[in-house]
């Protein structure tokens, strides 16, 4: 379907999808290049690149217990490959243009009856295009960000008593999403969870100034008694922490006897990943133990926060081995301003940083700052930036790894190596 040659020619980008709660649902898969094209409905879905893409990067296994919305063109709807894809992994999103003829009609019926999930994009009413599709699909997706309130609230009227879910693409804001929650969407597209109000000198929480506080000692060459005691002042963070490095799987295997002395969760723990659990904890104090499972901020920083780990350490010569350590945290303390609402400058100056990563964080520079400015990028499917960013990187970095980086990465976020 795709060869390795093509896999280098454009990169995989996606959009996350979230449910009324704000939790991950989906991810939008999308295959574009930088080279210009007069039609973005041709160039966008680049459709049997991009099923072939999640096929060949084992997309299923990357994505977990989430699925992959993408984008079908008539004509390879007709196409026996598309069955390669499983149904229980995919959301297949017609593209359509004009009213389907029989054919389509009559191969959607038979994709719906094998249990594959059809959504239609760019819905805009009752009409020759939609009505003969509305009995097979599941999800409507409407373009919310593009669609005047008025005219919003009719196309999801006319659809209010049907059993199809309705998705609202476009969202980039709370009010946006608010309005479409108000009138029946269900999921969400877009990046309104990553973004906030950046307001110089607002006063953190109690419970962020907390975390920062631990951050700080884990992060220095304390002895443990002192993030122990740290720890004592927390209880809630103190039973979060026994509780994960008491479970089973931690570390792969289940612990010969439990774990119930703070001072031994700490250094089974061990200090490295206990800085990023307590890092991801800040993005989100109100999640499940800092899971990123829990909360599309802290899949997005986590995943920003691997990937920048896998393409440093990528490199054949072995030479970043250091900064390799402290890519994690960068991609991590890149989402921080969007999670605090406070400009780096200021989250810096309260939690120590390496020189290296203070400077790419606040001025893109380094190494390290060249390659979080790359990830930026590639989060908001910039392909153009991508491709100028990816000349004046080291030459083991290419489209292919930052495609195949994104799957290992998903993969490891998903608890299924990586």
């Amino acid at each position: 379907m795709i060869t390795e040659q093509a896999l280098r020619k454009a990169f995989l980008f996606r959009q996350p999808i979230v449910s009324r709660q704000q939790e991950l649902a989906g991810y939008q898969l999308l295959l574009r290049s930088a080279e210009p094209d007069a039609d973005e409905r041709q160039r966008a879905p680049n459709t049997a690149g991009l099923c072939a893409a999640y096929l060949e990067l084992g997309m299923q296994s990357a994505l977990g217990n989430t699925c992959a919305y993408l984008g079908i063109t008539p004509d390879f709807l007709q196409q026996e490959a598309l069955e390669l894809l499983p149904a229980a992994g995919v959301v297949l999103e017609l593209l359509l243009d004009h009213p389907p003829e029989k054919a389509v009609q009559i191969r959607c019926r038979r994709l719906h009856e094998r249990g594959y999930t059809l959504a239609l994009a760019d819905y805009r009413g009752i009409d020759d295009r939609s009505r003969p599709l509305l009995p097979m699909v599941d999800v409507i997706k409407i373009d919310a960000g593009k669609t005047d309130e008025r005219t919003l609230g009719n196309l999801a009227g006319s659809l209010r008593n049907l059993p199809i879910k309705l998705l609202a693409q476009g969202v980039d804001s709370r009010e946006l999403m608010d309005r479409c929650r108000n009138l029946g969407f269900t999921l969400f597209q877009g990046r309104h969870f990553a973004q906030a109000e950046i307001v110089s000198g607002r006063r953190l929480s109690a419970s962020q100034a907390a975390l920062i506080r631990l951050i700080n000692l884990v992060g220095r060459d304390v002895d443990v008694a002192l993030i122990e005691d740290a720890f004592k002042h927390e209880p809630a963070l103190t039973l979060n922490l026994l509780r994960i490095v008491n479970s089973v799987g931690h570390r792969g295997n289940r612990l010969s006897q439990p774990v119930t002395s703070l001072r031994h969760a700490i250094n089974l723990f061990g200090r490295r990943h206990l800085q990023r659990w307590l890092s991801l904890l800040l993005l989100a104090p109100g999640s499940v133990a800092g899971d990123p499972a829990s909360s599309p901020l802290l899949q997005v920083a986590a995943l920003r926060g691997r990937m920048m780990e896998l393409l440093i350490a990528g490199d054949p010569s072995g030479a970043n081995g250091r900064l390799a350590d402290l890519a994690f945290m960068t991609g991590i303390l890149s989402m921080m301003p969007a999670a605090l609402g406070l400009p780096i400058d200021e989250i810096l100056a309260q939690i120590a940083v390496e020189d290296e990563v203070r400077t790419a964080l606040c001025e893109h520079a380094g190494l390290l700052g060249s390659i979080l400015a790359l990830l930026e990028c590639f989060d908001n499917d910039d392909a153009s930036g991508c491709d100028a960013l990816l000349d004046h990187l080291p030459g083991h970095l290419d489209r292919q790894a930052l495609n195949t980086c994104l799957s290992v990465a998903l993969r490891w976020l998903n608890g299924n190596g990586g």
